[in-house]
């Protein structure tokens, strides 16, 4: 069944320039682009996004990393598309992701580890309405969708 899930490309992911290389292994996996913007995280934006995390040792150098540079949002849909994300991008420690994952194949460390995506369906709710107002998220039908679902 065909669902939705919300990614971060980090801004060491915007400044290394792998966004389309990011965004391409989605879509080649049959992943449809949904929605798509390049912001800065601001402070507010990121302590909302990190609430989980306040407190803790690592929450003000994530804060800082957040907002140290352009971050580009995506909404994916897809049969799946949660945990399909989750598997592609590997493990959150680069050094214990998967070659062949997006960490496996291109994140530096834990702090630098390119990307996030919604660990649930609930999650990607969340995350979603935190980065997109609904009229950002477009409704259309990709050519090769026939192919790609029976």
């Amino acid at each position: 069944m065909a669902e939705r899930t919300f990614v971060l490309l980090k801004p060491d992911a915007v400044q290394r320039a792998l966004v389309g290389e990011v965004v391409g292994r989605f879509e080649h996996r049959g992943l449809k682009l949904v929605a798509m913007k390049m912001l800065r995280v601001s402070r507010a934006l990121g302590e909302t996004y990190y609430a989980e995390h306040k407190g803790k040792a690592f929450f003000e150098p994530l804060m800082a990393y957040i907002t140290a540079g352009p971050v580009v949002a995506l909404v994916l849909e897809g049969d799946g598309a949660v945990a399909l994300v989750r598997r592609m991008m590997g493990k959150t420690n680069s050094s214990e992701a998967e070659p062949g994952t997006i960490r496996g194949d291109l994140a530096l460390s834990i702090a630098r580890n390119v990307i996030h995506g919604s660990d649930s369906l609930e999650s990607a709710k969340r995350e979603i309405s935190l980065f997109f107002k609904p009229d950002e998220i477009q409704a259309y039908t990709r050519i090769d969708e026939s192919w790609l679902r029976e």
